[in-house]
C-alpha cells in the first residue's frame, strides 16, 4: 500500500544522577527483549542520558540509526531537563513512559521513582512547549512498557506521514457546498503541504493523456478486478485516461514530499466536460493507499488518510445520509443483533461509487443515479456501485472549523449485514447513542455531513492521534453512552 511510511522505533534511557544508572538500564534492557519477543525491532540506544552531554551523544546516536520514532524511558526519576531537551530536539515523534518498581523487597537500593519523575517530564514538556505522546497510564513493568511502546506506532505513523504529506486539490467547491470549507491555515501548522489546482488544469491534463498508450493495460485491470461487475465496458478506457491522468500528476508534483493525497473535483461540469464521474478511479486510487475525496473535501481526503495509517488498511469516505426505515428496522435490526440497536442508532452512509472493490459485499460498474436526473445519461458512468462488507466500523473526521480551530470526532459501531435496497457505494451503519452524538455532535458542533471510514475499531488510536496532533481535548468529541450527557443535551428532555 502506498503513502504507508515505515516506523523505526528507538528507545533511550534516562537517570537522575543521583539514582544508580544500572538500574535504569537494566530496565530499558528488559522492555527492548520484551518488545522484541512480542512485537519485532527496536532500536536500543547504549547511551544512558544523565545531562545535557549525554542527551547530544543519544540524539546523534539515534539519528545515526535511522531512528524517526523515539521512546524516552524514565527507568527512574530521571533528569527532567534533559529528557525534554531531548523530546525537543529529536526531529520526530517522541513518548516519554516510566518504569514500575518490580518488588517489594526492591525498595531500599532499587527504588527508581519514575513514578514522581513523571509529573516533572510532564510539566517541563508544558514548560518548554514540547508535545510528546504520554499513553493513558503512562507507568509499567517490562511486558506493559512494551505494549504501551506498540500502541504508539500508529500514532507516530501519522506523524511522520503529515510532515511529509502533500494533498493535491483541484477545485473551487461545487456551489452550495460550503460545508466542504477548509481553511488550510491548520493544514501548514500540522505539517502539511498543500497545492491548489484549477479544475481547468485538471481537464486540459486528462486531454495530454487522450490515446495514451498505456490506457488498454489499464482497461484490462480494470476489467480484471470488475469481473461480472463490468457492467458498463464502453467507460472504461475514459476512466483509464483519468485514473493515468491522477498518477502522473501525482508523480510531477509531489515535490520533496513522499505521501501524497487527492481531494478531487466531481461535480457540476466534471460529467459533461470528461463525460464520466471518476468515482470509481477514485476507488482503485483508495485501494492503493492513495486517498481520493469528492467534492474537494480537503480535509476529508486528510481524514481518510490519517484512518489508513492508522488501520493499515483501506478507507472510505461517506456522506452521513439518509436515516433506516421503520420498516426495515422493525423487519430486519430489531432485536437481532448482540447490541440491542434502537432505530435512532441506525443510518445509511452513501457515496456515489467511491469506495474501494475490497470493501464491498458486491459491486458493479454502473451511472451515477442522482446525475442522471438532470444529465444524458452517458456522461453519468463511472460509479462503482454495491453494499458495504458488514463488520466492525469507525467514523470519523479532523477539520478546521471556519476560525481556524481544529476539532475532531470520533465512533465506533459496525455495518450491518442487512441488504440496502439502494444504490451507490452504501451500507447500513449502527452506532450506539448515534442519534444524541448526531444532534449534539455532528449538527451542535458543524461538522460537514462527510465521516471518513475505516472498517476496523480504530477509536483509541484515533482519539490518541487527534491529541498528539494538538487537537484540545475538549474538541475530540464521541458518542456519549446512555446517562453521560453532552454539555448541550437539555437534562429534561
Amino acid at each position: 500500500m502506498k503513502n504507508l511510511p515505515e516506523v523505526k522505533m528507538g528507545i533511550v534511557a534516562v537517570s537522575r544522577d543521583c539514582f544508580p544508572m544500572s538500574l535504569s538500564e537494566r530496565r530499558r534492557k528488559a522492555v527492548v527483549a520484551s518488545y522484541k519477543a512480542k512485537y519485532g525491532d527496536i532500536y536500543e540506544c547504549p547511551v544512558t542520558v544523565e545531562n545535557e552531554v549525554d542527551m547530544r551523544k543519544a540524539l546523534a546516536d539515534v539519528n545515526a540509526a535511522g531512528v524517526n520514532a523515539l521512546v524516552v524511558y524514565l527507568g527512574n526519576f530521571g533528569p527532567e531537563s534533559s529528557e525534554i531537551l531531548l523530546v525537543k530536539e529529536f526531529q520526530g515523534p517522541a513518548m516519554v513512559i516510566a518504569a514500575a518498581e518490580e518488588s517489594g523487597d526492591s525498595l531500599l537500593d532499587d527504588r527508581g521513582d519514575a513514578y514522581c519523575g513523571m509529573l516533572n517530564a510532564s510539566y517541563n514538556l508544558k514548560l518548554r512547549n514540547v508535545r510528546a505522546y504520554i499513553p493513558e497510564y503512562p507507568v509499567g513493568n517490562a511486558d506493559e512498557c512494551a505494549d504501551l511502546i506498540k500502541e504508539f506506532i500508529p500514532v507516530a505513523r501519522v506523524k511522520i506521514a503529515l510532515d511529509d504529506l502533500k494533498i493535491i486539490s483541484f477545485g473551487p467547491r461545487p456551489q452550495d457546498f460550503l460545508a466542504c470549507n477548509a481553511p488550510i491555515k491548520q493544514l501548514y501548522n500540522l505539517g502539511v503541504e498543500i497545492e491548489e489546482n484549477s479544475e481547468l488544469d485538471l481537464f486540459e491534463a486528462f486531454n495530454k493523456h487522450e490515446g495514451d498508450e498505456r490506457i488498454p493495460a489499464v482497461v484490462d485491470d480494470m476489467a480484471k478486478e470488475l469481473g461480472a461487475g463490468n457492467k458498463k465496458p464502453e467507460i472504461l478506457s475514459r476512466l483509464a485516461q483519468y485514473e493515468l491522468t491522477l498518477r502522473d500528476w501525482i508523480d510531477a508534483h509531489k515535490g520533496s514530499r513522499s505521501n501524497v493525497i487527492i481531494a478531487g473535483k466531481c461535480w457540476p461540469a466534471f460529467q459533461t466536460q470528461f463525460k464520466c464521474v471518476p468515482c470509481y478511479v477514485n476507488s482503485r486510487l483508495a485501494k492503493d493507499g492513495i486517498p481520493v475525496s469528492c467534492e474537494v473535501d480537503i480535509y476529508g481526503a486528510l481524514s481518510e488518510y490519517i484512518g489508513q495509517l492508522v488501520s493499515e488498511d483501506t478507507v472510505t469516505l461517506l456522506d452521513i445520509n439518509n436515516t433506516v426505515p421503520q420498516d426495515m428496522y422493525d423487519e430486519e435490526i430489531k432485536g437481532k443483533f448482540a447490541y440491542d440497536y434502537k432505530l435512532t442508532d441506525t443510518f445509511m452512509g452513501f457515496h456515489c461509487g467511491n469506495t474501494a472493490t475490497n470493501k464491498l459485499s458486491f459491486c458493479e460498474m454502473r451511472n451515477q443515479k442522482i446525475m442522471a436526473r438532470s444529465l444524458p445519461v452517458e456522461v453519468t458512468n463511472g460509479t462503482l456501485e454495491g453494499d458495504l462488507l458488514p463488520g466492525e466500523a469507525t467514523i470519523y473526521r479532523l477539520q478546521s472549523t471556519s476560525d481556524g480551530k481544529l476539532r475532531a470526532y470520533v465512533a465506533e459501531g459496525e455495518i450491518l449485514p442487512v441488504a440496502t435496497r439502494s444504490f451507490g457505494a452504501i451500507g447500513i451503519f449502527a452506532i450506539p447513542e448515534m442519534g444524541r452524538f448526531y444532534r449534539h455532535v455532528l449538527v451542535q458542533r458543524n461538522y460537514p455531513h462527510h465521516a471518513a471510514i475505516t472498517f476496523h475499531h480504530n477509536g483509541k488510536a484515533l482519539f490518541d492521534v487527534f491529541k498528539f496532533l494538538g487537537v484540545n481535548f475538549d474538541q475530540i468529541d464521541y458518542n456519549h453512552p446512555a446517562g453521560v450527557l453532552y454539555k448541550s443535551e437539555n437534562p429534561f428532555a
